[in-house]
């Protein structure tokens, strides 16, 4: 055989074959490995003008050794009423930032706070994010307040509807420490668990133990940015900047990286949906629901019948069609004018 034959045999034989694969590999490995560690070490973006004003005018206490982030503003003079707002997933009390002037002209205190994970508050890893920390977490800051014996209005959404829901427990028990609650408002959380579609990325997270530390470092503000449109009506989108926004406070002291641990809330809704659902239907608390209808998390119109189906004592406003998963920030005005009726009704 000539010496040609027997290098092209040695050259495409198996064993050559497999050599230089793996020589190949160590190479993309050499040059990927250094470009996701560079990656991976992104520091976070900085706060924009509106963050920092926002972060400024607000104070933090200290929950279990946590730093909470909360704002308290005096509002409307000779009113005693005041209203505590609870944000959603996974973004955090900014979200009220479109009616908090509004909400000042008519409460004596409007109060919002950043759940522990979430904005500018402590967010500590390893840890186990649940709904009833979050809700003792309120209940802190309003003994911190001196407004344990205050009746409050609480208004809530999406995540917040949840701990807003285990607040209403423990006030209809009569629980240590309990909020005294004047009136409850809700919009566009996920309260049924059979109604509820949360995203592929959440599911992905919250069920896979093996993927869920990779997805967290690995997610960007191009995929945050997907993932928050699409739950915002086609109209009603945020400018970039809120976008921007938004992802900053979620990369404020490395909160991606508890995304996964967070989203636990998900499969406690469903292990919890008796005393949750429980406290919703049986309740005597004033209850509203304000909702937009085009939300893909809790789709019309089966989530609204459902709600009226077992809430019967509550009252309803459904937004505009093309009011998506977060009304506060598509439609202020819809949304302000559903809740002021809804106070001034009782």
């Amino acid at each position: 055989m000539c010496r040609c034959h027997v290098q092209q045999r040695a050259v495409f034989s198996p064993s050559g074959l497999c050599r230089r694969m793996k020589e190949w590999w160590i190479h993309v490995t050499l040059v990927c490995v250094p470009l996701l560690a560079v990656y991976l070490h992104i520091p976070p973006p900085q706060l924009s003008p509106a963050l920092q004003k926002w972060h400024s005018v607000g104070e933090v206490f200290q929950f279990r050794g946590r730093e909470i982030f909360y704002r308290d503003s005096h509002g409307a003079l000779g009113s005693s009423d005041v209203v505590i707002l609870l944000h959603g997933f996974p973004t955090s009390s900014h979200d009220w930032n479109k009616i908090w002037e509004p909400l000042t002209q008519r409460f004596n205190r409007v109060v919002a706070l950043d759940f522990l994970g979430f904005g500018f508050s402590d967010k500590p890893r390893p840890h186990k994010y649940s709904i009833f920390e979050q809700a003792s977490v309120v209940e802190a800051l309003v003994a911190h307040l001196g407004l344990s014996h205050q009746r409050v209005n609480l208004v809530s959404h999406d995540y917040g509807d949840t701990v807003a829901l285990e607040l209403l427990y423990r006030s209809d028990h009569n629980r240590t420490g309990h909020l005294t609650l004047n009136s409850l408002c809700l919009s566009n959380g996920g309260l049924f668990p059979e109604t509820n579609h949360p995203r592929l990325l959440q599911t992905l997270l919250k069920d896979s133990s093996f993927l869920a530390p990779v997805l967290t470092r690995l997610t960007n503000f191009r995929i945050f940015q997907k993932g928050i449109g699409d739950v915002f009506g086609p109209y009603t989108q945020p400018t970039y900047a809120e976008f921007w926004d938004m992802w900053t406070s979620l990369r404020y002291n490395d909160g991606n990286l508890v995304v996964d641990s967070i989203l636990q809330y998900i499969n406690q809704r469903l292990q919890h949906r008796e005393r949750w659902v429980g406290a919703l239907t049986s309740t005597f608390v004033p209850l509203h629901m304000i909702y937009g209808p085009l939300d893909p998390v809790n789709p019309h119109p089966q989530f609204i019948r459902r709600y009226q189906q077992l809430v019967q004592r509550s009252t309803v406003t459904v937004l505009d069609e093309h009011i998506s998963h977060y009304p506060q920030l598509e439609d202020p005005t819809g949304f302000l004018s559903a809740y002021f009726n809804f106070i001034h009704s009782f």
